[in-house]
């Protein structure tokens, strides 16, 4: 397939070679990469992306992504980025874990200490806060509601993009609503989010640079992945959005002072009777 293009190459538009070349030096790393970071690292316009991808004959850059990682033989298209089709478990285990570790690892060396401050005390501040996302983000956004909960702040977490636009109608300046989506690209949620926007609410999005929703945020906290959610199953994604749930957790812990303590008490007796004593206990 590289030989293909590079054959085809010279005969495109000139902003179409630049993406061509950009595919050409790092397939890997394209076929990993966002349409928005293409652009950027090509130095064209998104639109030029897909129409160079149009120009290959295919129907689109998710279809060109699927073709070449194919063609590379990496990964399993809609499984896994890294692990391959014959891969042995403890192969599938190692390529997992390490997938993990090292977005990981990225994504704290990346992050902005600034941005994760100001949405703790955003949070800390709130009257209500609501979190929203669809899909696996919905999953994130409920494991955010069961964390801050418990520190006695008015909070729900919304996966139904309806449910989410009604109740952003009812936002205002003294909310805050976190919006979680690995892409930034939904429109359901977007519109959601203008909707809080419009009735004065914050608006902290944990989302990849650059994306539309990262737009509209009053505070952007980036969680970038080299998976590419529109080829595989999202995975380190999902797992660095929990983990950024937890710092904010952590921070307006912090915020909210030595009060909170009895607070966290209460929910952890009203837990107890509810458990299997321990053996010897």
């Amino acid at each position: 397939m590289l030989e293909q293009i590079a054959r085809v190459a010279p005969g495109l538009p000139a902003a179409e070679r630049k993406v061509a070349q950009c595919l050409l030096e790092q397939p890997h790393r394209f076929m990993r990469t966002s349409v928005a970071e293409i652009a950027r690292e090509a130095q064209v316009s998104q639109p030029t992306v897909i129409r160079f991808a149009r120009s290959l004959g295919y129907a689109g850059l998710q279809e060109l992504k699927l073709r070449l990682a194919a063609s590379l033989s990496e990964g399993t298209p809609f499984v896994h980025a890294s692990v391959g089709e014959h891969d042995a478990m403890p192969e599938v285990t190692v390529k997992v874990f390490d997938n993990v570790i090292n977005a990981l690892m990225r994504c704290r060396n990346a992050s902005s200490a600034q941005a994760l401050e100001r949405a703790c005390a955003l949070i800390a501040g709130a009257r209500r806060v609501e979190f929203y996302g669809l899909g696996n983000s919905g999953i994130v956004a409920a494991d955010a509601q069961h964390k801050f909960f418990r520190y006695g702040i008015s909070t729900v977490a919304y996966a139904d993009p309806h449910t989410q636009s009604m109740a952003a109608s009812l936002l205002g300046p003294h909310d805050v609503l976190v919006a979680i989506s690995n892409s930034g690209r939904t429109q359901a949620l977007l519109e959601a989010v203008r909707i809080a926007r419009d009735g004065g609410c914050s608006v902290i999005a944990l989302t990849a640079p650059g994306s539309p929703l990262a737009e509209l945020a009053s505070v952007r906290i980036f969680a970038e992945s080299d998976e590419d959610s529109d080829v595989y199953s999202p995975m380190t994604s999902r797992i660095l959005h929990l983990t950024l749930i937890d710092v904010l957790a952590v921070g307006v812990a912090l915020k909210l002072g030595p009060g909170l303590a009895e607070t966290l008490r209460k929910t952890k007796r009203s837990l107890q009777r509810h458990r299997v004593s321990r053996a010897g206990g």
